[in-house]
């Protein structure tokens, strides 16, 4: 273990940073955080200070923790990303892995499960729960078979056709995402091409025949 290890948590709710963080003091005692609670936040600490381990949510407004992960991965190759999110795994698990995640951790997990996870990782190991293992093997089993629609989806198209999926007007994802309600309406339009479906109805569908939402 290191002498000092520097863990920085990102995530837009201070309530669940200081959560986490108060988790890691108790777990890891000479662990010294930070906190950043947007992208910019985020990439900002990163050029500024060294750290050993970043705990990131995937859900901030603007940038996705998923974009900022492929940044992070770019400039800093070597230091272990863990995401941390409330979506369920199945949403997003695969998706964060091959970019480079040591972990895609539900938010409901355990102190002792969070402790475990990060033990791991600083060893150089990978954590994945049993679910995120029989993804990945479902995943390497299906590219045989090509590409299903959608995994064609950039991150953030993926992102707004799972909005969509639940529900939610375009105006609600533009505000979540804190983005106009026209590039919206665009990501919208790329998905229905893409994915080769003519409204919200049939995408909803789709989610729902393919278990991306419940």
């Amino acid at each position: 273990m290191l002498k000092e290890l520097r863990i920085l948590v990102a995530d837009d709710h201070s309530v669940v940073r200081k959560g986490i963080i108060n988790s890691l003091q108790s777990n890891f005692p000479n662990s010294i955080t930070g906190e950043a609670a947007n992208a910019a936040e985020v990439l900002n600490q990163m050029n500024k200070n060294l750290w050993d381990l970043v705990i990131l949510d995937i859900s901030m407004p603007g940038r996705s923790g998923l974009e900022v992960l492929k940044d992070i991965k770019t400039s800093h190759p070597k230091i272990p990303v863990i995401i941390f999110s409330m979506y369920p795994e199945d949403q997003f698990a695969v998706r964060c892995i091959k970019a480079g995640a040591s972990a895609y951790l539900s938010k409901d997990i355990s102190a002792k499960e969070l402790e475990k996870a990060i033990s791991g990782i600083l060893r150089g190991d990978h954590f994945f729960t049993p679910s995120v293992t029989a993804l990945l093997t479902s995943e390497i089993q299906g590219n045989k078979g090509g590409k299903v629609a959608h995994e064609t989806l950039s991150d953030r198209e993926y992102q707004v056709f799972l909005s969509i999926s639940k529900g939610k007007s375009v105006s609600d994802i533009a505000a979540e995402l804190n983005l106009s309600v026209k590039t919206i309406s665009v990501y919208r339009s790329i998905v229905l091409k893409k994915m080769n479906l003519k409204n919200n109805s049939e995408m909803m569908y789709y989610a729902f025949k393919n278990n991306l939402v419940s």
